[in-house]
C-alpha cells in the first residue's frame, strides 16, 4: 500500500514542535540549519537527536566534524529560524546576521533562545531522505530571563503556546494518581 504523499505532508503538519538552528564548525566555517526534527533520546547517558538532510552542506559538515550544538528558539528567534532554513544562503559570513555566543568547544549558538546543548555523535541511522544523527550531551545550559516562550512551528507557520492552569502533575493530582 503507497501512502499518498500529499496527505503524509498534510499529516505531519498537524504535529506542532519546537524549532531548533544546529550548528558546527568545520574547517574553521560555521555550518546551520534549522530543525524541527530534534528529540531528547535519554536521560542517562543525556542524549539528543536531531534528523539532517542528506543532500544539505549540514550534513556533510556534522558527519565530517562529529561535534554539534543545539539552539532551542525562543519566540525572539523567528527571523533567525527562517534565515538558518533557507537553501542556498551565502554560506561564509552566515552567523554574522544573528546575535551569538559560542559553546566551550566554539561552536556557534544563538542569543533568541531558551537553552543550548553541545554534542557529540554516537550513533547515526538510515532515515531514508534523512540522516537521523544521535549525540552525546556534553554540555548543556539555559537563558536566565522572563520572556521564556518557545518558537513553534505548526502547519507551516509559527507560534508560541498559551498557557494553561493544569500541568501534568496538576491533572494527575485532580485524578488522583
Amino acid at each position: 500500500m503507497s501512502v499518498d504523499q500529499e496527505q503524509f505532508r498534510a499529516a505531519l503538519g498537524r504535529f506542532a514542535s519546537g524549532v531548533t538552528v544546529v550548528t558546527t564548525v568545520e574547517h574553521g566555517v560555521d555550518h546551520a540549519m534549522t530543525a524541527s526534527a530534534f528529540t531528547s533520546v535519554s536521560l542517562e547517558p543525556p542524549q539528543v537527536l536531531i534528523c539532517a538532510h542528506r543532500t544539505s552542506r549540514f550534513h556533510e559538515a556534522v558527519l565530517a566534524t562529529g561535534v554539534w550544538a543545539v539552539s532551542i528558539l525562543s519566540d525572539r528567534g523567528r527571523v533567525e529560524s527562517a534565515w538558518f532554513a533557507h537553501r542556498g544562503r551565502p554560506l561564509e559570513g552566515q552567523m554574522e546576521r544573528s546575535d551569538h555566543h559560542r559553546s566551550p568547544s566554539g561552536l556557534p549558538v544563538l542569543d533568541a533562545s531558551l537553552a543550548w546543548m553541545e554534542c557529540r555523535t554516537t550513533a547515526m541511522h538510515d532515515g531514508g531522505d534523512h540522516t537521523i544523527i544521535v549525540g552525546d550531551v556534553v554540555w548543556a545550559q539555559t537563558a536566565d530571563r522572563d520572556d521564556d516562550d518557545p518558537l513553534l512551528y505548526y502547519r507551516s507557520h509559527y507560534g508560541t503556546i498559551v498557557r494553561s492552569e493544569q500541568s501534568e502533575k496538576t491533572l494527575q493530582a485532580d485524578d488522583g494518581v
